[in-house]
């Protein structure tokens, strides 16, 4: 049977067109007029890792550190058009995740509290770089734009395109500069978002109006002592969020999670911390029979989980929080998967509704509290 090309019969099909001629200035993400995001031990010049590479630090967490996750570049401009020219390294394709989330941008306009999906590099998935045209408008206008950063994939270059003679400034400073700094699995890294404003934590951030450090390393939040101590090292952090069960497994948790929130209070003594337990899971139901129940190395997780949170309140750390998972994705969690574990976006959607009173409470008191 002959193959059939879609893009002939619907031109919404097709991939972004790539970008021609000249009347482009280009930009990198260390211009001073914009504002990087995202990568809270990088330098100018430096490669865009979210943690720095260390020969402690497990195989696995060195290689995912260098996918930029949680990355963002963030601008105001009155260009008509955007263009993005991006080199890939280390992209992980995947068969249940979109390209456009792995290994592509996307693009949010307008002022915080009110920023709106204007964009995404489509691209061939077997592609190790692209140029394409992010944007066009019909008027140009000052406007603020916010450039998210893939989810699996590492960048090797990054330069955005604005019509030549286009007005380049600063954008708006965060309502709050202090980070959320979210630990976590392949779920928190954002596996499987169509595209890398749709993770959780990038939800959040919109919706908060402050930066959110993503350390969620594929298969690999274990939390172990290294990894800890190396998230400990950032500077000013408003909360720590530890949401590594779905990796660790109850013995894993049982091992980590006092050490993990020693290590943090040893650095930052009065910074609220909060327990996230991982989301249901539908193969749990082919386990229990149920859609209210867990298995049970999923109940003795949540069960340790909450207790240290309750331990450690009882002997005075008044500022570890617990909050169980399962209720996140809402009352018809099953179909918030795309393959009974992570989350499509409608599930990340969900996470971040539930997440947001949480977090927005226990922001409430950063600064309560004095290190």
């Amino acid at each position: 049977m002959k193959k059939i090309d879609l893009r002939r019969f619907d031109a919404n099909m097709k991939t972004a067109e790539v970008c021609a001629g000249g009347g482009v200035f280009w930009i990198d993400a260390d211009d001073s007029r914009c504002r990087l995001d995202g990568f809270a031990f990088r330098s100018a010049g430096e490669p865009f890792r979210r943690l720095p590479y260390s020969p402690a630090l497990p195989e696995a967490v060195n290689a995912l550190a260098g996918h930029t996750a949680g990355g963002m570049l963030t601008f105001r401009t009155d260009s008509r058009r955007i263009r993005l020219r991006a080199r890939l390294e280390n992209h992980c394709r995947m068969d249940h995740m979109a390209a456009t989330g792995s290994g592509g941008f996307d693009l949010y306009a307008g002022p915080a509290g009110h920023r709106r999906f204007s964009g995404i590099a489509r691209f061939d998935p077997a592609a190790a770089e692209y140029e394409i045209l992010l944007l066009e408008r019909e008027q140009g206008g000052m406007e603020e734009f916010q450039l998210n950063f893939p989810l699996y994939s590492g960048i090797g270059s990054l330069a955005v395109g604005l019509d030549e003679g286009a007005v380049l400034e600063t954008p708006a400073p965060w309502s709050n500069p202090a980070p959320v700094v979210i630990y976590g699995s392949s779920i928190t890294q954002g596996g499987c978002a169509s595209r890398p404003g749709s993770a959780f934590p990038a939800m959040l951030s919109r919706m908060l109006d402050r930066p959110f450090l993503n350390f969620g390393f594929s298969g690999s939040g274990k939390g172990e002592p290294e990894v800890i101590a190396a998230i400990a090292a950032v500077r000013t952090p408003a909360l720590f969020v530890l949401d590594y069960q779905a990796n660790a497994g109850s013995a894993g948790i049982r091992d980590t999670l006092a050490g993990a929130i020693d290590t943090l209070r040893e650095t930052h003594p009065s910074v609220p911390v909060l327990i996230v337990s991982r989301i249901r899971w539908n193969r749990e139901r082919l386990v229990t029979g149920s859609d209210f129940l867990h298995d049970a190395e999923a109940e003795e997780a949540i069960a340790y989980q909450r207790t240290e949170a309750e331990r450690r309140r009882a002997a005075g750390d008044r500022l570890v929080f617990f909050l169980n998972g399962e209720s996140l994705t809402g009352p018809d969690w099953h179909e918030c998967t795309v393959d009974g574990v992570h989350p499509t976006d409608l599930g990340f959607h969900r996470m971040a509704e539930g997440l947001l009173p949480v977090i927005s409470e226990l922001l409430t008191l950063t600064g309560t509290h004095h290190e």
